[in-house]
């Protein structure tokens, strides 16, 4: 049996008729970029969030440098994050000419440790950087708290966990702002590359407005420097025709990851995800870990019996060539946890159309490689 890590095709027949009829409207106004879809999603989705504000953009790596520009972070700056996320996570900080400053990991949830974020400000930190890693929610009060005691704006990077929440609060929400993805894969997808920055801050919105579209106030007249970030009409679109379907979705993940869960107690070697007190995950990922030192045995053993799996991700920021090519990174023993996550996680085929057959075959098959004599 065959079994994806994602099944975007799937999800596509599900909807059907519905997403090609969307993007057909789009066609017929002749509208491609910004416009009444964009303006109209925005809305819906600050309303499903409970966020003042949202303004739609090109990725949501772009919505991580959006969201910098607009708080004024600059080269000289830095910026304290994490260490173990996608790249994009540190890849803005450099963009717009800051430097980061890592603080490791809380070993259950993979997200920033808040007990080392004191020690990690300077006179030159300018902002704190958290990610709610595979859908589950990071320490974002404490994050807050620390950020608030040093007067210092937070930015979630919520690109995994939109539709999230922590004490019913969605996540992206807690700090100045918070930034989305809508890659394909993600919990709500689009058919491409789009992004979402959501905040409360009626006048940081507007200058979000601004430099998504070259720091035009108006036609022709640009009061900054911005860039070219703007949401396009069929992304939108796509997004605004699966919005309401996304509680049942999240249903869906959930149900297959406590399944999973269900399956694999007993079994010492895999720790599931964690299910932090009042959180209610996005499950954008399925993320174990293998605590024996065969990760990738296991993950090639998979593959033998047709199950994709990827690793998220195998090397932390502060190690990557990027990096030390600019003297930003760190000695591989400056943050362990990070580097432990990075040998130990697994992440396993999970969403919303994986039949429970394929979910067993999966199980079954995990099992069978940790129980062999």
């Amino acid at each position: 049996m065959k079994v994806p890590l994602f099944d975007i095709a799937a999800q596509n027949q599900v909807f059907g008729e519905r997403l090609l009829a969307s993007v057909r409207r789009v066609v017929e106004s002749g509208r491609f970029i910004l416009g009444r879809e964009v303006a109209r999603f925005e809305r819906e989705a600050a309303r499903f969030l409970g966020a003042s504000y949202a303004v739609g953009c090109s990725s949501g790596s772009d919505a991580l440098v959006l969201a910098l520009q607009a708080l004024g972070v600059g080269p000289g700056d830095e910026v304290v994050t994490t260490p173990f996320s996608f790249f994009a996570s540190v890849e803005s900080i450099l963009r717009v000419g800051a430097r980061p400053r890592f603080v490791d990991i809380h070993n259950d949830t993979f997200a920033l440790d808040p007990n080392g974020l004191e020690a990690a400000l300077t006179p030159r930190t300018r902002a704190i950087l958290g990610v709610h890693l595979y859908g589950c929610p990071g320490a974002v009060e404490a994050w807050r708290a620390a950020a608030d005691a040093a007067g210092l704006p937070l930015i979630e990077d919520a690109a995994q966990a939109f539709g999230a929440r922590s004490a019913k609060r969605a996540l992206g929400t807690f700090g100045q702002v918070g930034c989305f993805s809508f890659q394909p894969t993600k919990p709500l997808g689009a058919w491409g590359d789009a992004g979402l920055v959501v905040t409360d801050d009626a006048e940081l919105a507007a200058r979000l407005a601004r430099l998504r579209t070259h720091g035009a106030s108006s036609k022709h007249l640009h009061e900054e420097a911005g860039g070219n970030y703007r949401l396009d009409a069929v992304q939108a679109a796509v997004l605004a025709e699966k919005l309401d379907s996304l509680p049942n979705f999240l249903t869906a993940r959930k149900e297959r990851a406590e399944a999973y869960d269900a399956a694999f107690v007993g079994l010492a070697a895999l720790s599931t995800p964690p299910r932090p007190a009042g959180a209610d995950q996005s499950y954008a990922l399925y993320t174990v870990r293998v605590t024996d030192g065969r990760r990738d045995a296991l993950a090639r053993f998979l593959a033998e019996h047709g199950i994709e799996t990827a690793v998220h991700y195998p090397l932390p920021l502060h190690r990557q060539p990027a990096l030390l090519a600019l003297g930003l990174g760190l000695d591989w023993t400056a943050l362990p946890n990070a580097e432990r996550a990075a040998e130990q996680v697994l992440s396993l085929p999970l969403y919303p159309e994986l039949s429970f057959d394929q979910l067993d075959h999966v199980a079954r098959t995990v099992r069978q490689f940790f129980e062999a004599p």
